[in-house]
């Protein structure tokens, strides 16, 4: 009987150097072998050049590297490319890069489907079939990375937790993940580039808070009166407003870091004027700002684009209170790659 190998990349750094001395090697090989598994993003043990032949074979008969691989790869008329990406229990999960004139942005997933039930999204319907390993969201990213500078000659930017899954229910993997992004025996990028997405989970915002993650914070929010929010997102009965708001203070107080909300604005749901004053009213409490988000229907009519005259009213209320506001169109529509369109139609 076959023992099942160990993924090489649930060994810390230290667990890695430890292995090596018990082999009879030395300790100095574990940090070769970590700098091949995380800066290089190596696959394969025989891509590892300065490890002799018997070491790469040891490591093949003792472990595996449980790569994600990139089943089909998707370019929108915009220039946005989504992923399809295949991971090693042959489940599927979504990754998008989005180019700008200035940047280019991964939005990554965390979660194979979703714990959450938000009516108006698409990867909400699929059942969550169970959290990312911090290497699969990392894999996810040197994937966009590659890509990033592929088609438009420049290294990945910026990275939004906003694709499958909500971030803050699989907190200890995505905590792990951002740690070897930032590191600099991993991908060394800013904290500040980085933006986790919530639906807004109060206990885990303070966690956020109180473990002093330097990451930004979006929520969200979609509408700052509980009945309407519990009718768009159903699960955010159990967390109202007042909770909410609560631990944004708290994070808001910890951290000094101003909060994003995530907003988008239907027809006949949160298009009327005590809807816009409800959020008005809520944005005063933490500093923010405020992301309008273009709505991509997912096909059965109950939630449709709000008028151009209802955007309007929320931007000019929004400004005339000071609270910075801008209308975010969606990019790569054409390919389901767009917000709330994640869903493996592939």
């Amino acid at each position: 009987m076959e023992i099942e190998k160990k993924d090489i990349r649930s060994l810390t750094k230290e667990q890695l150097r430890d292995f090596f001395v018990a082999n009879g090697d030395k300790a100095f090989r574990g940090n070769q072998v970590y700098e091949w598994l995380w800066s290089k993003a190596s696959h394969s043990f025989e891509d590892m050049t300065n490890v002799s032949k018997e070491t790469r074979a040891m490591l093949e008969n003792n472990f595996v590297i449980n790569h994600i691989k990139v089943d089909t790869m998707q370019r929108s008329e915009d220039g946005t490319v989504k992923n399809a990406v295949r991971l090693h229990d042959d489940l599927i999960v979504e990754s998008v890069l989005i180019p700008t004139q200035t940047r280019t942005t991964a939005c990554v997933s965390s979660q194979v489907g979703c714990s959450l039930d938000c009516n108006f999204c698409a990867t909400a319907r699929l059942k969550r079939m169970r959290n990312l390993n911090p290497d699969e969201i990392y894999d996810q990213v040197v994937a966009i990375d590659r890509e990033s500078r592929l088609y438009y000659n420049r290294p990945l930017s910026n990275i939004v937790f906003m694709g499958m899954g909500e971030p803050l229910m699989n907190y200890p993997n995505v905590m792990k993940a951002i740690d070897k992004i930032t590191s600099n025996e991993g991908l060394g990028m800013s904290p500040k580039r980085i933006t986790v997405s919530t639906s807004g989970i109060p206990k885990m915002i303070k966690k956020m808070a109180d473990d002093e993650v330097k990451v930004k914070l979006a929520v969200s929010l979609h509408s700052a009166i509980d009945e309407v929010r519990s009718q768009i997102m159903p699960f955010s009965e159990n967390f109202p407003l007042k909770d909410l708001r609560e631990s944004l203070e708290y994070w808001y107080r910890k951290t000094k870091s101003k909060i994003t909300y995530e907003y988008v604005v239907w027809k006949g749901i949160n298009d009327s004027k005590q809807a816009v004053d409800a959020l008005v009213k809520f944005c005063k409490y933490v500093p923010c700002k405020v992301n309008l988000i273009e709505y991509n229907p997912i096909d059965d009519g109950e939630f449709q684009q709000a008028s151009d005259e209802a955007i309007n009213l929320y931007i000019k209320e929004l400004e005339k209170n000071n609270i910075v506001a801008k209308v975010r169109r969606s990019r790569g529509k054409d390919i389901d790659a767009a917000c709330g369109q994640l869903a493996n139609k592939s």
